[in-house]
């Protein structure tokens, strides 16, 4: 199928209350152009440079979410013009966010990454350290950023019981945060599994090959 095809696939399995992050990663700015003019605003990009060489060429109304792991050094260049960071994962990067959007006057939306899959190699906070940190915030800490959402990713696996366990226990510690201070946010999700994170609370999805087709990861 067709990008156009693919993408009106996935719409029509969301519901209206499920915000769909189109993630562009390796792909080329025209097919990214193409989903935009569907009506596609939100597209979601894991490197920053990557990002800074596309920012330029598209349209200046999308709304940028940086969700692969971010470097402390690298948030100055996307702090101007990034609508949300999904993936900060520990206090210090918090911290610089905070830093950058200050010097643009600006408060940037950011997900706490938690912690939830069996695997090493994922990034993110353990539970008590997000909870941790969301104390601190709304006690005034970081004024520049705002915590919007938990962000997670389950194991990759076959065995749907074991993700179904990994997004409910992120679910229940959004529902905890959310007691002390409103969020809107909990992206869980991918290709792969976004119907079963919907199923378990998820209102905003991180979609990229069912819509743009397989990465190519040479790049």
């Amino acid at each position: 199928m067709s990008i156009t095809e693919n993408y009106y696939t996935i719409k029509n399995k969301l519901p209206e209350n499920v915000q769909l992050v189109a993630v562009s990663k390796t792909h080329p700015v025209s097919s990214i152009q193409e989903v935009y003019e569907l009506g596609q605003k939100v597209f979601g990009e894991n490197k920053v440079q990557e990002l800074l060489e596309k920012y330029p060429l598209l349209p200046k109304d999308i709304q940028w979410h940086l969700i692969g792991h971010l470097q402390t050094n690298k948030v100055k260049y996307i702090a101007e013009f990034i609508d949300t960071i999904q993936s900060v994962d520990s206090e210090k990067l918090l911290a610089e966010i905070n830093k950058e959007a200050a010097k643009h006057n600006r408060s940037i939306k950011i997900l706490l990454q938690v912690k939830i899959a069996a695997e090493d190699s994922k990034f993110g906070l353990e539970i008590n350290e997000a909870k941790n940190l969301f104390q601190k915030y709304i006690s005034g800490n970081f004024p520049h950023i705002e915590i919007t959402g938990l962000m997670g990713m389950a194991t990759f696996t076959d065995d749907e019981d074991q993700v179904k366990k990994e997004f409910l226990i992120l679910k229940k510690v959004f529902d905890e945060l959310n007691q002390l201070k409103k969020l809107e946010t909990l992206s869980m999700g991918m290709s792969d599994d976004f119907p079963t994170a919907i199923e378990c609370g998820a209102n905003s999805v991180r979609v990229g090959s069912a819509i743009f087709g397989r990465r190519d990861y040479s790049k």
